[in-house]
């Protein structure tokens, strides 16, 4: 990633963040959950739309979204607040002292806990289902109500740590499928614009089908992958009863009734928009994309790849149009840039008498990759002249170049002791 605003503010264990991993640092403002200091209109009008930040913005879907979420077992959500009145950093902010405290408590129990812990901020407000302070656990589907700053070193240690119980409070199941959509736009304005959007259709949907006890969704912080918003994480059990957690990217509020009726009604992922899931290494995911595509006949990822695809053919053309060679000024044979996995220096010498074929000059990192991907090496054509000539042409031509540099010494020689 190209800047630490695309990296994933999450606590796999450790604090830092707006999506509370455990990797960064963050900023916010109050002391408890509840007559937490309001800061209503926080945010300013942003001085972009869509064009520049939302769906239309020219980055959307050009890269490849499987494998970009990070390994990690638990999710915590701290229901803190709304997205308007989030710091940049809520995570790290003096003021806000409950994400604070509960973002440094795991980050200093981190080695502790057997499962490794992600910390993100969902919207909450008092008066409505989900209060300030409440905390939802997935995938333990669980619900501990109005947590406070008082109680976060006892909370981490007992739940988080042990895996007991948090007393005086206790456990309440959570049932049905739990949507977040990132929505912290103080943290970047690409979520700004994509997430409140989204979360606006994803109610109407829910309302419009009557699935309001079934499916609840909101706001949350950073997740990490700015460049993918829109960002959604979906929990719930899978065909099998167990509780999974998929992450999608590039989302549209075209894409909300496909979401709804594949992945929630139907138990199916939409690999088109799929990043990755809750208890995957980034290459189980690939390996778990690659293996749906092949068991479906591999139609339902052309729109994953589409993005990439143009990109890649906007490079080409390019290239086929001799960008590469106006730009360095070059009248001849265009070097191409391609990738190559082989750590190799490989001139290819071999030519055939009265056929073009270019000299290959491969140079690659072998098994390993650079920050942008493979090694880029050139392939360039050698100068017409010498095309139609065989190997054993050349030797022949340069023995008698030799043997006629050897006569001109040896008289020369003779002429100035003579």
């Amino acid at each position: 990633m190209a800047s630490n605003r695309d990296e994933p503010l999450s606590y796999l264990n450790a604090p830092t963040s707006s999506s509370v991993g455990v990797s960064e640092g963050d900023s916010s403002q109050i002391g408890s959950a509840s007559g937490s200091f309001q800061n209503e209109g926080f945010l300013g009008a942003f001085d972009g739309g869509d064009e520049d930040f939302g769906f239309s913005r020219s980055e959307f879907r050009q890269s490849l979204l499987v494998g970009t979420v990070k390994y990690y077992e638990r999710h915590v959500f701290l229901c803190y607040k709304k997205p308007q009145v989030w710091p940049p950093r809520i995570e790290a902010t003096e003021f806000d002292r409950l994400p604070r405290l509960l973002s440094a408590a795991l980050a200093s129990r981190k080695c502790d806990m057997k499962r490794q812990t992600r910390l993100t901020i969902c919207e909450g407000h008092d008066g409505t289902e989900t209060s300030n302070g409440d905390v939802l656990i997935f995938p333990d589907m669980i619900r501990y109500r109005r947590l406070t700053h008082f109680d976060v070193d006892t909370f981490v240690e007992e739940v988080l740590v042990k895996d007991g119980e948090w007393l005086p409070g206790s456990p309440e199941p959570l049932r049905g499928s739990y949507i977040f959509v990132c929505a912290h736009g103080a943290r970047d304005k690409r979520c700004g614009v994509c997430g409140p959007a989204l979360v606006s259709r994803f109610k109407d949907e829910i309302e419009s089908r009557g699935d309001q006890g079934k499916v609840s969704v909101r706001p949350c912080s950073h997740i990490g992958g700015h460049k993918y918003a829109g960002n959604v994480i979906i929990f719930g059990s899978n065909n099998h009863g167990k509780v999974t957690g998929h992450w999608y990217g590039y989302v549209m509020p075209d894409d909300v009734p496909t979401l709804l009726e594949q992945h929630i009604e139907k138990g199916e992922i939409v690999d088109s928009l799929w990043r990755g899931q809750m208890g995957l290494s980034e290459e189980e995911q690939m390996k778990a994309q690659e293996q749906r595509v092949i068991a479906n006949g591999g139609g339902n990822m052309e729109r994953s790849l589409k993005g990439a695809a143009t990109a890649t053919a906007s490079d080409e053309s390019k290239v086929e149009d001799g960008g590469c060679c106006q730009e360095n000024g070059s009248s001849g044979g265009c070097c191409r840039s391609s990738n190559s996995p082989e750590n190799v220096v490989d001139f290819n010498l071999e030519k055939r008498k009265g056929i073009k074929n270019p000299i290959s000059i491969n140079i690659g990192n072998k098994g390993g990759s650079s920050s942008s991907g493979t090694t880029p090496h050139k392939v360039c054509s050698m100068p017409t002249w010498l095309e139609t000539w065989e190997s054993e042409d050349v030797y022949a031509a340069l023995a008698l170049i030799g043997a006629a540099v050897s006569v001109a010494v040896a008289y020369n020689c003779y002429r100035q002791l003579g």
